[in-house]
């Protein structure tokens, strides 16, 4: 496999405190990329075995999900220890290998810090539990029941039922977001506020370059446990939770989104500061997603970068919807910075998703490479890997196995990474059996096999990072002139020095669109744009783009 980088530079976030706007970060998902030690499931080790391949994308920063000590009922989203490994992933001395070895091709890391939930074997947990006074009895969201006994409101589970799980020992409710083995932490708590900061100096300290920061909008909780009303149907989308659960029925005004947020966000902000440090924020909500978004990340002393759920969405994105969403973060956004996505471990891959040909699949990389804001690609998305068919038997997903079969989890973006075809797992394991089936599909479309061809689409999104990386304008510039036409997308991206025209065919049908005025030069024919024409009309094949820079 080519290995070659560029990107060999030495790391400083100090004198670069702003490497992050506009940068590629390339999400790992740990279980699933290498496996080192031959047990079936990736580790740490086996993310340092792959990084050769990773700078070969040319990526500015991965970002590895949960590697902490943990139980695993949700794979590691239900941290029992902040500051460990969990041994199936390795150790510290693995994780300091990981940093070590990134940051010698020039590649931050960020970690994905799980700050609103905890475990409930986490030794916090376990204390408070015991008693209604010990010191850590308000570390969690305890709430007395209802006089008849049910839970204090009507808050709900993501992942199915009441938001409220009785715990006997105390004889009260505890809230849990998320599966009650997860307990909500308690931000109206000064104490773990501290803790949580704690643990964010310990990963800095460690030399982590930044923070993914799980589910940022529900860190705090109404104080005063008022029910959430009721969402119209009409309001309803399964944007965060799909449509056959009932979650969708209420509008989350005080489960979370809390104002009281932001307090804490600036608390964190002011500790990443003098290392430089970086974080992205995930918003978790259907309604006020990319109002969120811009709320978080506006001034200087809150989160730097976050995404919302719009591009996640189960529809393909038209022309009009594209810049119906750019428009709505010009309106409640234009003082932060988006992150943008098209696939993650919690969606649906959006080759499947939205039923992608391989010329839409290039051509939706090069449209994420041109909007204004940071990017994530998710493992095997420069692959083009589809979601993969895991039968009910062998899924693992607690969210998939409770609302089998109308939702079938999240286990089919989550298989493990295809590095060659000839080996029984795809190069990612030497264990009789992996910790999820390995799609037979996907052994067609092996990072080795790729790598060989040059017109296979991990050769596209290397060209397509590339080519932001050449043009300072798409990577931290403004954006103008935002409108559809018909099937068209268009936009400019500029600075002082640069004035980039894009324009994007976003369906199967040729079209045609009139250049503005002025002397426009094709740009980044190796991505496949079209050329211009002589008297002004661009014709554009099905899925194709117009890339042009504007003469001074």
């Amino acid at each position: 496999m080519n290995m070659m980088t560029t990107k060999t530079s030495s790391i400083d976030n100090v004198v670069e405190p702003d490497w992050w706007r506009g940068a590629v970060i390339y999400q790992i998902y740990p279980r699933s990329y290498q496996d080192s030690n031959g047990d079936g499931i990736g580790d740490l080790q086996g993310i340092v075995q792959r990084l050769p391949y990773i700078a070969s994308l040319g990526v500015d920063a991965i970002w590895i999900s949960p590697f902490f000590t943990s139980p695993m009922r949700d794979f590691g989203y239900d941290v029992s220890d902040y500051c460990d490994v969990d041994p199936m992933f390795g150790s510290l001395a693995d994780f300091d290998a990981v940093v070590d070895t990134a940051h010698r091709f020039g590649i931050r890391v960020m970690i994905d810090l799980v700050l609103s939930h905890t475990s409930k074997e986490h030794p916090w947990f376990q204390e408070s539990v015991k008693s209604r006074d010990n010191p850590k009895s308000d570390w969690y969201v305890w709430a007395e029941p209802k006089p008849d006994g049910t839970p204090p409101n009507n808050w709900l589970s993501i992942f199915g039922g009441s938001a409220w799980q009785w715990e006997p020992q105390r004889e009260q409710y505890y809230l849990h977001n998320f599966l009650k083995e997860q307990p909500d932490l308690n931000f109206h708590c000064n104490e773990v506020q501290d803790a949580l900061l704690d643990v964010a100096l310990f990963w800095l300290n460690r030399g982590v370059d930044g923070f993914r920061l799980d589910t940022i909008n529900f860190y705090v909780h109404d104080a005063q446990l008022r029910d959430n009303p009721a969402l119209p149907k009409e309001d309803r989308n399964a944007t965060i939770a799909p449509s056959v659960n009932p979650y969708n029925h209420q509008e989350h005004l005080y489960d979370k989104n809390r104002p009281e947020n932001l307090a804490f966000l600036k608390k964190l902000r002011a500790i990443m500061r003098p290392f430089g440090a970086a974080a992205v924020g995930e918003v978790g909500d259907a309604q006020r997603g990319l109002e969120i978004m811009g709320e978080y990340t506006a001034g200087d002393d809150l989160m730097q970068m976050c995404y919302a759920f719009e591009f996640l969405s189960a529809t393909q994105p038209t022309s009009d919807r594209i810049v119906d969403v750019l428009s709505q973060v010009d309106e409640v956004a234009s003082d932060g910075w988006a992150c943008w996505a098209f696939s993650n471990h919690d969606v649906m891959r959006h080759a499947t998703r939205w039923n992608l040909p391989p010329a839409a699949q290039r051509m939706f990389a090069t449209l994420i490479m041109c909007l204004r804001g940071s990017v994530c690609l998710y493992q095997g998305e420069e692959l083009g890997l589809p979601e993969a068919d895991v039968a009910f038997d062998d899924l693992q997903d607690p969210y998939g196995i409770e609302f089998w079969p109308e939702f079938k989890g999240r286990d089919g973006c989550r298989t493990p990474m295809v590095w060659e075809k000839s080996n029984q797992h795809g190069g990612f394991s030497e264990a009789a059996q992996t910790w999820l089936p390995i799609s037979s599909e996907h052994l067609q479309l092996a990072a080795t096999t790729q790598d060989e061809d040059p017109s296979a689409l991990l050769h596209h999104y290397r060209k397509a990072i590339a080519f932001r990386h050449a043009h300072a304008a798409l990577q931290c510039g403004e954006h103008a002139d935002l409108a559809a036409v018909g099937d068209v997308v268009h936009f400019r991206r500029m600075n002082r020095a640069e004035n980039i025209l894009c324009v994007f065919n976003v369906s199967d049908s040729p079209s045609d669109f009139e250049l503005p005025a002025g002397d426009w030069k094709p740009i980044g024919a190796e991505l496949g744009s079209a050329n211009t024409s002589a008297d002004g009309r661009l014709h554009l094949g099905p899925w194709q783009a117009c890339l042009a820079i504007k003469s001074a």
